[in-house]
């Protein structure tokens, strides 16, 4: 009996390990699929898994490669990877080992737009509220581009033909590679730190999407936001979208038209100056003949050509206020000697005189009071008569009683 050789688990698994690594076709293939399972560690390193409806294989992506990505996977995204497959000969299964993994069916460079750009959305990194209103007329412009592109001297050339008066300065940064990002976040930072100026533009000229990529780095967008000088983003041509562009206050189609939108146009200030000019000419020159006109009828008024004829004619109408006056007084002093001399005829009448002197008298008491009755004396009182034409002083001898005055009582 032949006995067979015995292997430990250890040889089975780096045999197998070397029959992979020995075949071409895994040492370096791509594979499509779909992401699960997916874990970024604190090493660097990435697992997860791909799928499609039949079968599923684990991954790994190391540090080294993964720091290449542009984009973030996400559980269910589909992708296509590449990478060589061997057996981890430590658990015995076998693996892909990712060294590049891209979106299936879009650019990496597009994913990872999107989903940035959805990041500082949510953030509220590119609300209209935090907007800062530009300059009307700025006074120091600041272009934070690359001193040697065609851009820097088209805006230069626009900005110094539309507005003069503004001083213009460059901050020279590169705007493409793996320092351009940080270096034009570290020149905007640098402005505001220094008030280096009122108004910033930012940007460059056209290019693919990897050229344009420093201005879709999340250090730039949030540099943009931070920054308490208004900023202008001018990066490529119009089909051209950016990160940047959002987060910016104010968007430009191009690096020409960022330096048009940045500045008046001297010309069209000039053409509003004249225009006022020709506006306040006109009023002044209304107002003038209004003055004129005005002049004229003071001139040709009575009161300036006749000064006394205004004091004459109120003269006259003194004098007729004063008639009606002395009318209106004459008028009301004869109704009121009227009616006095009515109410003295109605007194005169009513007066006790007038029936004394139809031959009567009037008794009166020692004290004054008037002797109504003969029940008020009693014989031998003293009494004063009076008369029309004085008065006497009697004694009751006898005192008698009207017999008709008690068949009255």
């Amino acid at each position: 009996m032949n006995e067979s050789p015995v292997y430990s688990v250890t040889q089975v698994n780096q045999y197998i390990k070397g029959l992979l690594d020995q075949d071409q076709t895994m040492t370096a293939l791509y594979v499509r699929g779909e992401v699960s399972n997916y874990k970024a560690y604190p090493s660097g390193h990435h697992y997860f898994s791909l799928k499609d409806a039949g079968g599923a294989i684990r991954c790994v992506m190391f540090r080294r490669e993964a720091v290449s990505l542009r984009f973030r996977p996400e559980n269910g995204m589909k992708v296509l990877a590449f990478g060589r497959v061997t057996v981890f000969p430590r658990d015995g299964q076998y693996q892909l080992y990712c060294s590049a993994l891209t979106p299936d069916g879009v650019g990496d460079l597009h994913v990872a737009f999107e989903q940035l750009k959805q990041k500082l959305y949510e953030e509220g990194l590119f609300e209209a509220a935090h907007k800062k209103p530009l300059p009307r007329f700025p006074e120091k412009i600041a272009l934070i581009t690359s001193p040697a592109g065609a851009a820097v001297r088209d805006m230069l050339r626009i900005l110094e033909a539309r507005w003069p008066l503004a001083e213009v300065c460059i901050i020279p940064v590169r705007v493409q590679g793996a320092e351009a990002p940080g270096e034009i976040a570290g020149a905007i930072a640098w402005a505001n730190q220094h008030r280096a100026a009122d108004l910033l533009i930012t940007g460059r000229g056209g290019g693919s999407m990897e050229d344009l990529w420093a201005f879709n780095e999340e250090i730039v967008a949030r540099a943009i936001y931070a920054s308490d000088i208004p900023i202008i983003s001018a990066v490529g041509h119009e089909p051209d979208v950016t990160i940047a562009d959002f987060a910016a206050d104010l968007r430009a189609a191009t690096p020409s038209n960022a330096a048009e939108l940045a500045v008046p146009d001297q010309n069209e200030i000039y053409a509003g100056l004249w225009g006022l000019g020709d506006r306040l000419g006109r009023a002044m020159s209304r107002q003038l003949e209004a003055g004129r006109a005005a002049l004229e009828r003071a001139r040709r008024c009575r009161v300036l050509q006749e000064p006394m004829g205004y004091v004459d004619d109120k003269r006259v109408l003194l004098d007729y206020q004063r008639e009606r006056l002395a009318h209106g007084l004459r008028g009301a002093l004869s109704r009121e000697r009227e009616r006095f001399a009515r109410g003295a005829a109605a007194l005169d009448a009513l007066s006790p005189l007038k029936v004394l002197g139809r031959g009567y008298g009037i008794p009166r008491r020692t004290d004054g009071g008037v002797i109504r009755s003969v029940k008020e004396v009693d014989t031998g009182d003293g009494l004063e008569l009076r008369l029309s034409d004085g008065s006497l002083t009697c004694t009751v001898l006898d005192k008698r009683t009207d017999r008709r005055s008690k068949s009255r009582a």
